[in-house]
């Protein structure tokens, strides 16, 4: 009985090596953290009577837990930058594609120096906007 119990742990042990070799040597695992609730607010003052209004659902990719912790501990600062971005925003600028790509871009931008500047890493490797409404 002792040597049937000898050699199934001995049989099991390989296994459970090389399962641990397998965690080691996975890749870090992306997520995709949403800035809930969604960004709603004015752009384009330029003294017009018209008012324009925004809606952008926003989500940010992060590798690894210790980056998606991070952009949820930091949310109200990077919420507070990109409202700031986006009211700063012209009726031209959003109102082309190109425009909306260059404030995507410079939202992620913007994301990143913040995260930089509470972690002293950019932890944001995009920014994606889920939906985005220009009235």
């Amino acid at each position: 009985m002792k040597a049937w119990i000898l050699l199934m742990l001995a049989l099991t042990l390989p296994t459970a090596a090389l399962a641990e070799e397998a965690k080691e040597g996975e890749a870090p695992k992306v997520s995709y953290i949403s800035l809930n609730p969604p960004f709603v607010g004015n752009y384009g003052l330029d003294g017009t009577a018209k008012l324009k209004v925004f809606k952008a659902d926003i989500a940010l990719r992060v590798t690894g837990p210790e980056a998606a912790a991070a952009v949820k501990a930091n949310d109200a600062l990077i919420r507070n930058q990109l409202v700031a971005l986006f009211t700063q925003q012209t009726s031209d600028a959003m109102s082309s594609v190109d425009g909306k790509e260059k404030l995507r871009q410079e939202a992620l931008k913007q994301t990143q120096q913040v995260m930089n500047d509470e972690t002293g890493k950019p932890q944001v490797e995009d920014l994606l906007f889920n939906n985005l409404i220009i009235q």
